[in-house]
């Protein structure tokens, strides 16, 4: 019997279907379908979930005959990502997720039972943990698990930074720790890590220039300082670099 061609979905950075390595254009209303699944990895989601969840101002009745026709329009490569039942859609198991492998390294980073040694850092890495989930995407099961993604892959990569660090590959840390302050300018635990690697690297007048971007950032936009854990962190470099100023 013929196998059937793999399939692969792209939720970070945005949404892609590839099958059989060839992009396939689907319906906006088939793209969210696709993407609800894609969420729920493996997992049979019922129909009502999925009726409920795609169009949660109409009534039921309404609800399911949107997702009977969604189902209906999509094309056959396009269906090739599902199995689907009377009861419950889920997605093919020969489809693949960009979102699974992403979390899956996020977490053994964070994990301590990992051994460093057994993660294979590098700047590559950082890639991986760098795209925003379905950005542009205002449905609230998208918004919630975007922001689910945010937070685990923000403390992935400030703990990627620090191992990075360890392990004397400067570059790979502050690159992973820029795409963290990128992601989220005003987190303060990012810019910890960002002028740590700096000051791993020797490159203390950098380090100094993002404090000051952020403390200043902080104030106009939230009326708030640095707290006092980042001005003991940078106090000795302050004494190092004297003719800086320094902002409250």
């Amino acid at each position: 019997m013929k196998s059937r061609p793999s399939v692969h979905i792209a939720l970070l950075g945005g949404f892609d279907l590839v099958v059989g390595n060839v992009p396939v254009s689907v319906p906006a209303g088939s793209k969210r379908l696709l993407a609800l699944l894609a969420l729920n990895y493996r997992a049979a989601v019922p129909r009502s979930l999925i009726a409920g969840s795609l169009w949660p101002e109409a009534c039921e009745q309404k609800a399911y005959t949107n997702l009977r026709a969604t189902l209906s329009r999509m094309r056959d490569l396009g269906r090739k990502a599902l199995d689907v039942s009377p009861s419950e859609v889920r997605l093919a198991r020969e489809v693949t997720v960009d979102l699974h492998h992403a979390r899956s390294l996020a977490q053994r980073i964070l994990d301590p039972r990992v051994p460093t040694g057994d993660l294979d850092l590098n700047a590559a890495t950082v890639d991986k943990l760098s795209a925003d989930l379905l950005p542009g995407w205002y449905d609230d099961w998208a918004l919630l698990e975007a922001e689910h993604w945010r937070q685990l892959r923000l403390h992935a990569l400030e703990k990627l930074a620090g191992e990075l660090i360890d392990a004397r590959q400067f570059a790979g840390a502050v690159t992973a720790a820029h795409t963290a302050v990128r992601a989220d300018p005003l987190r303060e635990s990012s810019q910890v890590s960002l002028i740590r690697a700096h000051v791993a690297e020797g490159n203390l007048a950098e380090a100094l220039d993002d404090f000051e971007r952020y403390a200043q950032r902080l104030r106009n936009e939230l009326g708030l300082h640095p707290t006092p854990r980042l001005r003991r962190l940078v106090s000795e470099l302050r004494q190092s670099h004297p003719s800086r100023g320094y902002l409250q």
